[in-house]
């Protein structure tokens, strides 16, 4: 039976859909092509960035109603000839995300176009007015406008929800120019697609496929960035004010002495397999107060329960790889691994599918101390490192961390001087305490700050 042809995914300009002569192979885990992605050179990206610039953005609320009107499209309707659930399932097969976990990213894309007023107004000062004609400037007030007009997103491959974060630059007025990851590329196309249905015009949102070399261009004809990457990503913009840099989470979670810490058993689990481990929130360590052992036996016996299944699957938890690049990992893992005590993974994580590809398995590893930095590693796959602590080592053992959840009993900080220091700390982004998992989130409250806090600034108006 003949395989059906690729599916075209083209760029998205500010002209409408571009077909490019350079086109690049998009597979599934099995290596399968799936669909095509044209590449579109230099000058169309300065082109394409020129136009946003030029355009005025929609009224507020017309804004906001095209936003909700995309949710139901991105959601519901069939765009560029791919249905919903086709759409769903192929990002499950192309990217190897379970899913599940497909499905749940794609409602919290269409919740932060419904509900986007709640994330790009969080950050909005209290002494703050949205328009410079407000009452309050008569007599001199704080307005809040955009530091530009247009952002650049440099989308991160490796799971479909970040893409509902910079819905609340189109919220507040930027115009936005997407390149999407070249491994997962079917969630921006179908999103800037709907939004252009929705309502916003062509040389309001664009999508821009390129390689490495053209990137850069991307980034230095916008006003603002928002980059997604490793290390290497977040120290080449450190010292920029003009990007923003979505780096690795390296979520952690504290088990204080006296905790009743089977208790939290089910919070733990979740916090690291949740959506497969694949999110910048899953966490990634867990600090023991005492002996670590125990914990480290208890998550083992869990996390090795979970099924090894085909990414499509109505059931599937776990991500699935192309043998190759899950080999590639397993060999990193266990050299990373040296000198740590393996509870489930020492023998290796990969599971192979008869139909192609293969599943990451769990890992667990209890390390020796904080010393050999073991903790650090953050892998796309439910990978924990289980670490002895003590409040000698204090809240900075615990920090560069996007989320640390701490379980309490009845939801009683076990201790509120520890609190204040995990919370003080500059290098951690969020503190949970109580029956929290990591990767809890709601559209109201900031998940690495308000992403309104890099996109604008106040300044004094007075006209009386």
């Amino acid at each position: 039976m003949p395989q059906p042809e690729p599916y075209p995914l083209d760029a998205l300009g500010p002209r409408g859909p571009y077909r490019t002569r350079n086109r690049e192979t998009v597979t599934d885990t099995a290596g399968t092509a799936v669909a095509e992605l044209g590449l579109v050179p230099r000058l169309f990206v300065s082109r394409a960035l020129t136009a946003l610039h030029r355009a005025t953005p929609l009224p507020r609320e017309r804004r906001l109603a095209a936003l909700a009107r995309a949710a139901r499209v991105f959601r519901e309707d069939e765009v560029h000839g791919l249905t919903y659930d086709a759409y769903e399932r192929t990002v499950a097969r192309v990217s190897g995300i379970p899913l599940p976990a497909v499905r749940s990213a794609a409602d919290e894309i269409a919740d932060s176009a419904r509900r986007a007023l709640a994330g790009a107004y969080g950050a909005l000062p209290g002494g703050a007015v949205l328009d410079w004609q407000d009452a309050r400037t008569r007599t001199g007030s704080a307005v809040w406008t955009r530091r530009g007009e247009v952002l650049a997103v440099n989308a991160a491959g490796n799971h479909p929800a970040p893409h509902a974060l910079w819905l609340e630059a189109l919220a507040l007025g930027f115009r936005v120019a997407v390149r999407p990851s070249r491994r997962e590329p079917f969630t921006p196309h179908r999103l800037v697609a709907a939004l252009r249905t929705a309502g916003f015009g062509d040389d309001h949102v664009v999508l821009l496929p390129t390689d490495h070399a053209v990137a850069g261009e991307l980034l230095t004809g916008a006003d603002l960035a928002l980059v997604y990457g490793g290390d290497d990503v977040v120290r080449k913009y450190a010292g920029d004010p003009n990007v923003l840099v979505q780096g690795p989470g390296r979520a952690k979670i504290l088990v204080t002495a006296g905790l009743d810490w089977r208790a939290h058993l089910d919070t733990m689990v979740d916090s690291i397999a949740h959506h497969g481990g694949m999110k910048c929130v899953n966490a990634t360590a867990v600090f023991v107060e005492g002996d670590p052992a125990p914990v480290a036996r208890a998550l083992a016996e869990r996390l090795g329960a979970l099924p090894s299944l085909p990414a499509e699957d109505e059931k599937a938890e776990l991500p699935v790889q192309p043998l190759d690049r899950a080999r590639a990992l397993e060999r990193h893992l266990l050299e990373r691994a040296r000198g740590t005590t393996a509870h489930l993974g020492g023998a290796g994580i990969v599971d192979e599918l008869t139909g192609g590809g293969a599943v990451l398995r769990p890992a667990v590893f209890e390390t020796p101390g904080l010393q050999g930095s073991w903790h650090t590693a953050e892998l796309p796959f439910p990978c924990v490192w289980v670490v002895p602590w003590n409040r000698a080592d204090g809240a900075g053992a615990l920090g560069d961390s996007l989320v640390v959840g701490v379980p309490a009993d009845d939801g009683a900080p076990p201790d509120d001087e520890l609190i204040d220091e995990l919370v003080a700390d500059r290098t951690i982004a969020n503190v949970y305490v109580g029956d929290h998992p990591t990767h809890w989130m709601d559209r109201g409250v900031p998940h690495d700050g308000y992403l309104g806090e890099f996109l604008m600034r106040s300044k004094t108006v007075i006209r009386g």
